[in-house]
Order: C-alpha cells, then structure tokens, then sequence
C-alpha cells in the first residue's frame, strides 16, 4: 500500500513572500542610482588648479666677524734706561796646545837587484821578459836614493830600448810629474852598469813607470798567470765612424793553449814570493782608493 506524503501547507504563500523582497531591493538599488547620477550631473565644475612654483636660493653664511687686533703699542717708560753692567769673563787656558810641525815622510831606496836576481832575467823569456823589465826598474830606483815627501816627489813613465847586448839604445820620457825626478832618473840611468843580455837575443822594448815617492808600493812581481794567454784586448762593439755601413764587431774568443805545451811552461815558472802576493795586494788598494798608504799623507 504507497505512502502519501502531506503536502507543506502555505507552499505558495512563501513563492509570494520572496518575489516580493526581491522586487523591493531592486526598486531601492534603482532609486539610490538615479539620485546619484543626478547629484553628479547638478554639481558645478571646479576650475582648474594654479601650479605652484617654488624657488629656493642657497646664500653662503655671512663671514665671523674678527676681533679686534690687540694694540702693541709699547708703552715707554719715562724713566731713564741705563745699560747693564758688563758681566767679566774668566780666562780659561786652551786644554789643546799648538800642533807641532810633523816630519814629512820618507822612504829609503830598495836595494839593487843581486846577480842572482840578474840571472834569473837574463834567461825569463815569458811576458817580453818580465823579470828584465823588472829588474831594470829596481836597478833605476834604487840609484835614485832616498825620497822625502815634498815638491821633488812624482813619477816619470820612459819608452826604452835595450840592445840584444844589453847596452841602452834609446830612452824616450813619455811623460813626467816631477822634474827633480825625470832628473834622478836619467842620472841613474846613465851612471848605471851594463845590463845582461836581452833574455831574447833581440831588442828589448817595453815602457816603464819609476815612482820617486815615499808611498810608492812597487814590488816584485807574480809569475803564476805567464802561462796563460793575455786576455782579449776590448773593442767597442757599437763604434761607428758615421760613414761605413754598421757591422758590430765580435770579440775574438781567448785562444786555448795546448796542454802539452802549458805543463812545460808552468815547469820553468819561479816560485812567488810573499812580498810579491802583498805588493799586488797594496797596488789593488791603491788603485781603488782605499788603500792604507793614503792614511798619512
């Protein structure tokens, strides 16, 4: 047997109810609008806005006044000056007393070479004969006497020539600080007695400085190194006579001995002195400028 369900009493009344409402929102909403746009349509228009322009100067603030400069304005007394009184000084002695003259300096001649000595270069062959160079030098200074620091001290450079027999052939002055010792030096020559013969058998020519001074550091000299060939004699790479093409000049290399020949050699070399190392040692300081013979002069 089917249910029947009751039907809602007042179903149409609340359909009635709502349509209604609805109607009256939408009449207020419609009122509400009409009164504004008719409010807006009514209002007068504004006039336009007036810009507005503002300028801003910058001025720098005004200099601090300066105080018064103080008057100095010295006020003079009206009383009389009088000048201080002297005030005494003691005497007071000199602690140092007067510098005595001091003895100029001096040095006695070097002995003469001994036979020996003379022997040995008459035979020495190496470096032009430098143990006859040598020897001639000593034999020269040590007839010049003894030399005293003064107006007479200085040095003269010759050009000799020595003839195979050992007889002077010709002495050239190249040049000369000291007339009194160009002087001494000739006399010694000339007064001297006849030399060895030249280790060569021919002329001898060489140069030689004899220094007449009582810092001289002449010495005798070293040996060890106549084996070994001279250095390379320096030319400069970059002269150019301004003219010629430029070619840079290489130096030649050193030549190499032969070793045979160099153990032979160094068989007949003498034996250096202690003297001989400390006169090359001075004559280095002496050339650099530092050297201890410079202290008394």
């Amino acid at each position: 047997m089917a249910l029947r369900t009751p039907a809602v009493p007042y179903a149409g009344v609340r359909s009635v109810v709502g349509l209604t409402t609805s109607l009256a929102l939408h009449a207020v909403v419609f009122m509400l609008a009409s009164t504004h746009l008719g409010a807006l349509k009514d209002r007068p228009d504004l006039p336009p806005r007036e810009r507005t322009i503002t300028l801003l100067v910058l001025q720098p603030p005004e200099p601090e006044k300066s105080a018064p400069e103080p008057d100095h304005t010295t006020v003079v007394a009206d009383a009389p000056a009088f000048p201080p009184a002297p005030i005494p000084v003691p005497e007071v002695g000199s602690p140092v007393g007067p510098a005595a003259p001091s003895e100029p300096a001096s040095m006695a001649a070097p002995p003469a070479p001994t036979a020996e000595e003379w022997a040995f270069a008459s035979t020495y062959k190496l470096k032009n004969s430098k143990g006859y160079r040598y020897a001639w030098g000593q034999q020269v200074r040590s007839m010049m006497g003894t030399v005293v620091e003064g107006p007479d001290q200085g040095m003269v450079r010759f050009r000799v020539e020595i003839a195979p027999d050992g007889s002077l052939a010709r002495l050239d002055t190249l040049w000369s600080t000291s007339a009194a010792a160009e002087r001494l030096a000739r006399q010694a020559v000339g007064s001297m007695p006849r030399w060895p013969p030249t280790p060569t058998g021919r002329p001898l020519i060489f140069e030689k400085t004899i220094s007449f001074s009582p810092f001289a550091s002449d010495g005798p000299p070293l040996y060890k190194d106549d084996c070994l060939p001279d250095p390379p004699v320096f030319t400069n790479p970059f002269a150019w006579d301004g003219k010629s093409a430029r070619v840079q000049v290489q130096a030649d290399p050193p030549e190499k001995p032969d070793p045979q020949t160099l153990e032979d050699c160094l068989k007949q070399l003498p034996r250096d002195s202690i003297e001989a190392e400390s006169a090359r040692d001075q004559r280095l300081m002496d050339q650099w400028g530092w050297g201890s013979s410079k202290l008394g002069r």
